[in-house]
């Protein structure tokens, strides 16, 4: 059979895609945050899964993605009690709901690793990988849509693959990714991305046509929830972030043309429209992994010189913004994989500024991005490590409180920590930012208290430092074990972390 013949007659339905996948597969599949995931063979998998259990037949996957991913895969297989493990990230309620109760067991990665612990062997292998394309071509070819995520590895790795054909993703999205897998240690070389504008691999993932076992046609378009107009909080954590950027451009510490990564979310946006709209700040460049709507804002106010991402998280608006702009934004948008758009090599040689969100942090400078009250698994670290630890200067980011004030985001120690004081240098609130390098322990505390705590909880924090420092058995870092969680304790007992 010819090529040609391999790919043209593997059209199938995504009910008969769901058919070929067995109990107990290890399978992957494209997307990331949420962005160019499949999303018709996952619904016909949750269906599948329903009318076996039914009948007492087991039926339960482990699910690999890049990042999180639409409803209709993460939230069908999570309702239909289809999946026992995932992976790397998540943001799905009903997902959520089946990591905390035990049901799903899940494993919280740095997103630049899994690609390589796949190559490597440190993880199970797939056996299924299910890709969204905007195109396959019949000597294995495939075009991705809206996000690199893991696919490239995905697709090596797998036994069989099936491709969902996007007929509503525009094929103007042909030009758009930059796909490159690097080599393995001891012969890996250095990358050579020198500016967040280098294109350094292929548009396309090649496949070896055998291994396309199926390809279902859809039209459905990513499901990315929309983002709110900044309020007043984002739009001061804003302004502090521009503020101390233009300081350190004044004192000579922060050099041209450095990129910028920018998280998820709403006070990630506010920061891009500040960029966009403030008098003082030149155009940029972004080396992210996410973009969001924001950079239409720079974009429009000639604010933005290329931005390098690993998807295209936009709202249903910014969506049809993309199409009618896709030939122009080719010259300005790159989508790479994501051990390359978060690979630390990259990071650190251009000199990236990182700004991420955090749960909660702590008097110290160490920041929680994952657990609520230290257990409950929110989304998971994502990129937020890779970047911070690896950043020209790092920024976390955070309302002051939360629960109309009963939470407060600055604890004496967090309940969880995912970035350490080692790699944290900046944190920022509505009430202020804590520039917090060069400076020990203490003296670190009594600027996060000042200058980022909400004035409710600050006295409350002072006291637990003074506490501290009169009573614990050093002073370097004067934590009292007694009471380092009585925030959190408090919040628990009474549903506040303020005193009664």
């Amino acid at each position: 059979m010819s090529p040609s013949q391999i790919v043209t007659q593997k059209r199938m339905t995504a009910e008969e895609a769901a058919a070929l996948i067995q109990n107990g597969e290890v399978i992957s599949t494209s997307g990331f945050t949420p962005a160019g995931y499949p999303k018709a063979i996952p619904v016909a998998l949750a269906e599948r899964a329903k009318r076996l259990h039914e009948i007492g037949e087991d039926f339960k996957l482990s699910l690999y993605t890049g990042a999180s991913v639409g409803d209709e895969l993460d939230g069908e297989l999570a309702r239909a009690k289809a999946l026992n493990f995932r992976m790397p990230y998540q943001s799905n309620k009903d997902l959520r709901n089946g990591i905390n109760s035990g049901e799903i067991e899940f494993v919280d990665f740095h997103l630049s690793h899994v690609a390589q612990y796949l190559r490597y062997g440190f993880i199970p292998k797939t056996n299924t990988a299910i890709v969204e394309a905007c195109e396959v071509t019949n000597d294995g070819k495939i075009y991705l849509t809206t996000s690199g995520g893991m696919s490239a590895t995905f697709l090596r790795d797998a036994d069989r693959i099936f491709v969902e054909l996007n007929t509503g993703a525009p094929r103007g999205l042909m030009g758009f990714h930059d796909v490159y897998v690097p080599k393995s240690p001891p012969n890996r070389p250095p990358l050579p991305i020198y500016h967040a504008g280098d294109r350094i691999g292929t548009p396309y993932i090649k496949v070896d046509p055998k291994k396309i076992a199926g390809i279902v046609t859809t039209d459905i378009p990513d499901n990315t929830p929309g983002f709110r107009a900044p309020d007043a909080d984002s739009e001061a954590i804003a302004a502090h972030v521009i503020e101390f950027l233009l300081h350190e451009q004044k004192m000579g510490r922060l050099p041209e043309h450095l990129p910028y990564q920018s998280g998820v979310g709403n006070v990630a946006n506010a920061v891009l429209s500040g960029f966009a709209t403030h008098p003082q700040i030149e155009p940029i460049s972004l080396y992210t992994e996410v973009m969001q709507d924001g950079v239409f804002e720079l974009i429009e106010a000639d604010r933005l010189e290329v931005a390098s991402t690993c998807s295209l998280t936009l709202s249903a608006e910014g969506q049809v913004k993309f199409r009618d702009n896709i030939d122009e934004l080719k010259h300005k948008i790159i989508i790479r994989q994501q051990e390359m758009s978060n690979n630390p090599e990259v990071i650190r040689r251009l000199g990236v500024i990182s700004m991420n969100t955090a749960l909660e942090m702590d008097i110290f400078g160490h920041v929680n991005s994952t657990h609520v009250m230290g257990s409950k698994m929110m989304n998971g670290i994502g990129g937020s490590g890779d970047f911070c630890r690896n950043a020209y200067i790092s920024i976390f980011m955070s309302p002051s409180i939360a629960k109309n004030g009963d939470i407060s985001a600055v604890v004496p120690m967090v309940s969880h920590v995912d970035h350490n004081e080692h790699s944290v240098q900046v944190l920022v609130t509505e009430q202020g930012l804590a520039d917090l390098r060069g400076l020990s322990p203490v003296p670190r505390a009594r600027k996060i208290i000042e200058h980022c705590a909400h004035p409710d909880y600050r006295e409350l924090l002072t006291e637990y430092l003074e506490f501290g420092l009169k009573n614990g058995s050093s002073h370097h870092t004067p934590h009292s074990l007694s009471r380092a969680f009585e925030f959190h304790q408090r919040f628990l007992e009474t549903g506040s972390m303020k005193h009664a």
